[in-house]
C-alpha cells in the first residue's frame, strides 16, 4: 500500500491539514509529521545545534498515524522520511496552507520549503495552498480530483507540484489551469512600520499591500482570475 506523509506549517490541528488527510486516506496509508503550532514563513529552515521533539498525537481522521513536532516543517519532513514512516513514504503532501503560496512568496513559504525538502529526499511531492479566508468550497470541490491526478504525475529532480485554490465562491470559479509557471511578480509589496522606544530600540513590523497584477500563464494570474492553479516549482537546479 502507498505510504503518504503529510506535513504543514499551520500546526497539526489546522483545518487544512485535517481536510487534506481526509482525502489522502482514500489513496494509501497516511502518516502525519507536523509542527505542534504555527510555523509560517520559515522557508526551508531546519534545526541545527539543538534538539527537537516529536510525539504521537491524537488526530480527528481515523486510521492516520500522527506525530506532532517542535521543529520546523522541513524538520518534520526529514524526521518523517528518515525515522517515523517505516520504509519511507512514497508521497509527501504539504498543506493545505492557509494562504496562497505562489509568485515570489514561494521563497518564504514553509509549506513549500517542506515540500522542497521532501523532493530533496527523493520523494514525489505536492504542495497545496488556498486563500486565507473562510470560504473553502473551491478547494473541497477540486481537491480529490487534483490529488488523484497528481499523485502519480511525474516530476523532475528536486521538483514539486504546487497547487493554489482561489477563495471565490464555487459559482465564480472558472475551473483549473494546469501548467502555470511561478510568477516573478511580487505578490505583496512589503514595507515595515517602525516604532522607536525611549531607549532607542527600533521595532519593525512587516506591512503588506496586495498586488493585483500578474503576467498571463502564471500562478498568480490564475488565482486572480478565480482559477485553481496547478503548476510545478523547482528547488535546486
Amino acid at each position: 500500500m502507498r505510504k503518504i506523509l503529510i506535513t504543514n506549517d499551520d500546526g497539526i490541528l489546522a483545518d487544512g491539514l485535517i481536510r487534506l488527510a481526509a482525502v489522502a486516506v482514500k489513496y494509501g496509508e497516511v502518516w502525519i509529521a507536523a509542527p505542534e503550532s504555527q510555523r509560517s514563513a520559515m522557508s526551508h529552515s531546519i534545526t541545527l545545534r539543538e534538539s527537537f521533539d516529536a510525539w504521537e498525537a491524537d488526530f480527528p481522521v481515523a486510521g492516520v498515524h500522527a506525530f506532532a513536532c517542535t521543529g520546523t516543517p522541513a524538520d518534520c519532513v526529514r524526521v518523517g522520511v528518515l525515522n517515523l514512516v517505516p520504509g519511507k513514504p512514497d508521497t509527501v503532501f504539504s498543506g493545505i496552507n492557509y494562504g496562497y503560496n505562489l509568485a515570489t512568496d514561494l521563497q518564504y513559504s514553509a509549506t513549500v520549503g517542506a515540500a522542497f525538502e521532501a523532493a530533496f529526499q527523493g520523494i514525489h511531492t505536492v504542495a497545496f495552498s488556498e486563500h486565507a479566508g473562510d470560504c473553502h468550497k473551491v478547494t473541497d470541490r477540486y481537491l480529490d480530483e487534483i490529488v488523484r491526478e497528481l499523485i502519480d504525475e511525474p516530476l523532475g529532480k528536486n521538483e514539486i507540484h504546487n497547487v493554489n485554490f482561489p477563495g471565490c465562491p464555487l459559482s465564480e470559479c472558472r475551473g483549473i489551469i494546469r501548467g502555470t509557471v511561478v510568477s516573478d511578480d511580487v505578490f505583496y509589496l512589503d514595507s515595515y512600520s517602525e516604532k522607536l522606544s525611549p531607549d532607542g530600540r527600533m521595532t519593525f513590523t512587516v506591512v503588506g499591500e496586495r498586488r493585483w497584477e500578474a503576467a498571463g500563464g502564471t500562478d498568480l494570474r490564475a488565482v486572480l482570475d478565480n482559477y485553481v492553479s496547478v503548476g510545478k516549482a523547482k528547488n535546486i537546479t
